[in-house]
């Protein structure tokens, strides 16, 4: 695995490398489940009465894959969106601070710069009015450095600065710089039959530098700003210091993580695929963003909507979603709240809170598991997603994922009204199941809710594949989901 870590810096950075004459190793534990600057190719800007104008383009797979090149974490894919949302015209708000917000308007707000929640009110939105959400999250599986990785062996950063406040920054150490060297076949055959089983306390450090004169842990002398040099490799942190451009005793805290310096790209004989790190989930995430913009490129595209559109996208689900920043807290619903009382211009009832929740919809958007070719057994037989062939919705009867019949009919009903495929997906009897945030929310206040994914191969590797055909589709589906759901959702009886 080639690794490159990005440092979250509170000054912000993940360094990340792979160097073949290592010695030095970092210690490590692991987030896993139980280029140029992006700028992208079509432009929005709001205007002062409504959200904003923009040039349309056949395809978004070329915007993606500048995204995932540069959101190596949560924490820059989040960065990512937001510079996206301010670009489009959206209004950045505080969750500290009283938000007054008016119909037609953007606007987001982030938390811990890995969670961010966005929306745009319509014109005609009164209390009551539900919302239309798509939810995803933007955190993938990777290695982390521990609090302390120094030994002889060989991060969010936190950075002091000349008043004596604390910066965060993010940053990225483009070049190769860790990585973690497999065990030679020829030391261990046992691999072909029993398969890769490391032990994930001591074969999984990574190596850093052959040991030198500079690599020494311990500091000649003790004093309240040397504790990150003790912490970590002397040499680890002159390198994030030489990307701060700010001495290394000036570092109070780092968090880290190990990502892959190869680019995403395309691939396959006719550029039909994209491979890339992290699809799982910042494809879903970016296909979700966009949907939003775009849907609000222009005050008519709001004129006539009584509902609010959003897009939330959280930290942690890859370790349960239990987390200040993850969909178990109370993010999402907190800030429908207030979004209900700012426009009410008045204290919200809970009859009218939970008349808004009733009239809302959730899209969860993960990555689906695509039939491999290889291991065609591994799906139902009359459930086999493949590439390029439409969203995925996905079924269980245990609910490890949300989906009920109206759900997906309602969900199916906006893909019918565009012409846009779909397909289904229920794990085999005989096999566990994953699940996503979509329980989550959706028992949280009784939200409804469709589980649904983009196919794809080798999810959680450090190397996925997803169809490109599928990127636009997802994206064209969830826009659709925004400008379609009000009139498809008031045909509907259930409840009478």
């Amino acid at each position: 695995m080639s690794g490159l870590t990005v440092a979250r810096l509170q000054l912000f950075h993940y360094p990340s490398s792979t160097v073949r004459t290592t010695v030095i190793s970092s210690k490590l534990h692991h987030s896993f489940p139980s280029s140029n600057r992006y700028r992208p190719r079509t432009l929005h800007n709001f205007s002062t009465s409504g959200i904003a104008q923009s040039s349309s383009s056949s395809s978004i797979v070329g915007d993606l894959l500048d995204y995932l090149n540069e959101s190596w974490t949560p924490f820059h894919a989040t960065a990512e969106a937001k510079r996206l949302l301010i670009d489009a015209g959206f209004e950045l708000l505080n969750e500290n601070d009283e938000w007054e917000l008016k119909p037609g308007g953007g606007y987001f707000f982030t938390r811990n710069m890995s969670c961010l929640v966005a929306f745009a009110v319509g014109q005609k939105y009164s209390v009551g009015n539900g919302f239309h959400i798509i939810a995803a999250h933007t955190d993938s599986p990777c290695l982390k450095l521990k609090p302390k990785s120094a030994s002889s062996k060989s991060g969010r950063v936190i950075v002091r600065g000349s008043d004596g406040s604390f910066l965060h920054k993010l940053v990225k150490v483009k070049r190769p710089l860790l990585r973690v060297p497999t065990l030679a076949i020829h030391l261990d055959r046992t691999v072909n039959k029993d398969g890769f089983k490391p032990n994930l306390e001591t074969q999984l450090i990574p190596l850093l530098a052959t040991k030198s004169e500079e690599t020494s842990v311990e500091p000649k002398e003790k004093s309240s700003t040397s504790s990150s040099k003790v912490t970590h490799h002397p040499q680890l942190m002159q390198i994030l210091s030489q990307e701060l451009g700010c001495g290394t005793d000036d570092i109070a805290s780092i968090e880290l993580n190990i990502c892959d310096t190869q680019p995403s790209c395309l691939g396959g004989a006719n550029n039909e695929f994209i491979f890339s790190g992290r699809l799982d989930n910042l494809a879903s995430s970016y296909c979700g963003l966009r949907a939003l913009i775009d849907s609000c490129v222009s005050p008519s595209n709001l004129s006539s909507e009584h509902a609010i559109r959003m897009v939330a996208l959280f930290d942690n689900e890859e370790v349960g979603s239990d987390s200040y920043q993850g969909a178990g807290a109370p993010t999402m619903f907190q800030a429908i709240r207030r979004i209900v009382g700012s426009l009410a211009h008045e204290h919200v009832s809970e009859t009218s809170f939970e008349c808004t929740i009733r009239q809302s919809f959730l899209v969860s958007a993960d990555m689906a598991h695509g039939v491999h070719p290889n291991f065609s057994e591994k799906h139902e037989e009359h459930h086999r997603p493949e590439m390029q062939k439409g969203l995925v919705i996905k079924h269980n009867a245990n609910q490890r994922y949300a989906t009920s019949g109206v759900t997906a009919f309602l969900f199916k009903e906006i893909a019918k009204l565009h012409n846009l495929p779909t397909q289904e997906f229920v794990v085999r009897n005989d096999m566990g199941c994953g699940s996503t945030i979509g329980p989550i929310l959706a028992s949280g206040v009784g939200i409804r809710t469709v589980d649904c994914g983009i196919a794809q191969l080798s999810m959680h590797s450090v190397r996925e594949i997803c169809g490109t055909e599928d990127i636009d589709i997802a994206y064209r589906h969830f826009k659709a989901f925004y400008e379609s759901f009000s009139s498809i959702d008031k045909k509907l009886i259930v409840d009478f």
